[in-house]
C-alpha cells in the first residue's frame, strides 16, 4: 500500500462529476484515511455544470487533487493548465492534482484510469483474444482503447456508438453494424457506457448476446450493481465476463500515487 511522502493532514481529496449517487469512490478514499491514520477528507462534488469549478475550487483552498468522472473526463481538460504525457495522448482526464506556485493554484490533469483497466484485465486475455470492441466514445473509452493497443498489444479495436460518428482513431460502428461475423471475430468486447449502471440496472448495451460464445471477454467499466445485465447476459452464453471494481480499486491507488508525488 502506498504512503505518503509528504504530510496530507488537513488535505481535501475528492470527486468531479454528474451525478454521482453511483460512485464508491468517497467510501473507498474515507475507509483509507482511517486505515492509514491519515487527517484528510473525500468529498463529493457534484456539479451540473462546469461553470461552476472554480468556485467549487476557491471554496476548498485545501483541495490538493480530485478525480474526474462522467460526463467531464473531457470537457476538463481545457479548465487545466498542465497535462501529463499519457493524458494528452489519451485524451482524457480522470485526475487532478492540485498545487500552488508562487501564489497561483496549478492544475495538472492525469489518466488513472488506463492503469486500473489494463492491469485489471491483463490476468484474463487469452491467444485468441486479438481483436476487440469498445461500447461507447466517452472519456473513459479514450483510456481503455489506449490501453488495448499501447499497453496491451491489441492491434484491432473498433468503437460501437448508438449513431454513426468519426473519432481520431477511426468511423465507429452502430451497435445495428455488429453482425455475426464481427461478433465471432471481436472476442473481447469493453463497455464503457453508463448503460446498466444503478439505478437503470435492468438495461445493458444493444449486443447481439445470442452469438456470444465461450470464446469471449466480456469486460463492464460499471461496478454498480456488481453484476450488470451485460455480465449475466455475457455469463449465460459461457462468456467470461469482469466488472469495473477491481479497476476503480488500481485507478483509486495510482491517483493517490499521483497527488502524492510518487507517480508523475
Amino acid at each position: 500500500m502506498s504512503s505518503s511522502p509528504v504530510n496530507m493532514d488537513g488535505a481535501v481529496f475528492g470527486l468531479l462529476g454528474y451525478p454521482l449517487g453511483h460512485s464508491f469512490s468517497r467510501g473507498y478514499f474515507t475507509e483509507k484515511f482511517e486505515r492509514e491514520h491519515i487527517k484528510a477528507e473525500y468529498l463529493n462534488f457534484e456539479l451540473p455544470s462546469l461553470n461552476l469549478y472554480q468556485e467549487t475550487l476557491d471554496k476548498y483552498p485545501s483541495l490538493r487533487g480530485h478525480n474526474v468522472t462522467i460526463p467531464y473526463k473531457q470537457q476538463i481538460i481545457p479548465l487545466l493548465d498542465e497535462l501529463s504525457d499519457e493524458a494528452r495522448e489519451i485524451g482524457a482526464v480522470n485526475v487532478v492534482k492540485v498545487t500552488w506556485k508562487n501564489d497561483k493554484r496549478h492544475l495538472k490533469g492525469y489518466n488513472s484510469d488506463v492503469i486500473g483497466f489494463v492491469e485489471s484485465i491483463r490476468p484474463l486475455l487469452k491467444p485468441h483474444h486479438t481483436k476487440a470492441l469498445i461500447l461507447g466514445t466517452g472519456g473513459a473509452s479514450k483510456a481503455v482503447y489506449y490501453g488495448l493497443k499501447k499497453k496491451l498489444g491489441i492491434d484491432d479495436v473498433r468503437f460501437v456508438s448508438r449513431k454513426k460518428q468519426t473519432t481520431a482513431q477511426d468511423e465507429t460502428l452502430t451497435y445495428e453494424e455488429l453482425t455475426e461475423d464481427i461478433i465471432k471475430a471481436y472476442t473481447i468486447i469493453v463497455n464503457t457506457t453508463p448503460c446498466g449502471m444503478h439505478p437503470h440496472v435492468d438495461e445493458s448495451p444493444k449486443i447481439p448476446y445470442n452469438q456470444l460464445t465461450a470464446n469471449h471477454l466480456l469486460y463492464d467499466l460499471v461496478y454498480n450493481p456488481l453484476k450488470t445485465q451485460f455480465m449475466e447476459r455475457g455469463e449465460k452464453q459461457q462468456a467470461t465476463v469482469k466488472n469495473g471494481l477491481e479497476m476503480l480499486h488500481l485507478q483509486a491507488l495510482a491517483s493517490w500515487d499521483f497527488w502524492t508525488g510518487q507517480a508523475d
